[in-house]
């Protein structure tokens, strides 16, 4: 019988590699993906294509309207900051951080593992090359899992104990796409881009398609996504 896994899937770089990795580790995926209000859908379709791709268990997209609370340039009526150098995204804390959505997504993942039975769940938290956002340190996930298994009853009872994956949080972009690369992700099919274009195309000024461009350019080779919008 296969061990299950939850695994939280936003149709980036990251989220995708992750499931990879999870399904190379034997495991059956039940993807979750969240409509909470961002900038752009863009992101839900390409993770619904690639875990139908993958052959997922089962993908599910649940509604959050974090748009009612604002605060972060991807659920409010605020620019997506454009043009740093690569150098300068780390320095503080960007607008671009949604407040506590990390949290919020592993506490539904949690409570679906419990249900599932599952004992796994991954998230693509990187602590490396990444914007500054608090919700991906190893401390904050070392935080939840501990949380997890206090706030189930699955925990409680000690018929589960909630593990909070996070494979590629010491990882570089680089590193990151290595491995997806190794496992068949085709990244032709992601998006990382704050503020795409309507047709899915990036702005490659946003941070996020900074770090991606920085990725791609330490593996030496074209990011796929420059083909497909050239």
């Amino acid at each position: 019988m296969s061990k299950k896994a939850v695994c939280l899937l936003s149709g980036g770089l990251d989220s995708t590699t992750v499931v990879a990795m999870a399904q190379h580790e034997g495991f059956e995926v039940y993807a979750l993906s969240f409509r909470y209000g961002q900038r752009h859908s863009i992101e839900l379709e390409r993770a619904a294509a690639f875990a139908k791709l993958r052959g997922v268990a089962r993908h599910a997209i649940l509604d959050i309207d974090l748009r009612s609370f604002g605060g972060s340039a991807l659920t409010a009526d605020i620019d997506v900051p454009k043009g740093h150098s690569v150098e300068d995204i780390s320095a503080g804390i960007p607008i671009t951080y949604v407040p506590a959505r990390n949290t919020i997504f592993l506490s539904f993942a949690i409570g679906w593992a419990e249900v599932l039975g599952a004992q796994d769940i991954f998230v693509g938290v990187n602590a490396m090359d990444y914007s500054g956002y608090p919700d991906c340190r190893p401390e904050f996930i070392e935080a939840f899992e501990h949380l997890g298994n206090l706030a189930t009853k699955a925990g409680v009872e000690g018929t589960q104990r909630l593990k909070i994956r996070a494979p590629l949080i010491s990882m570089t972009k680089a590193d990151i796409i290595r491995k997806g690369l190794e496992l068949g992700v085709d990244f032709s099919e992601t998006t990382s881009c704050y503020d795409p274009a309507p047709n899915g195309a990036p702005c490659k000024q946003c941070d996020s398609c900074l770090l991606r461009a920085k990725g791609f350019a330490q593996v030496e080779i074209q990011d796929p996504l420059d083909a497909k919008f050239a």
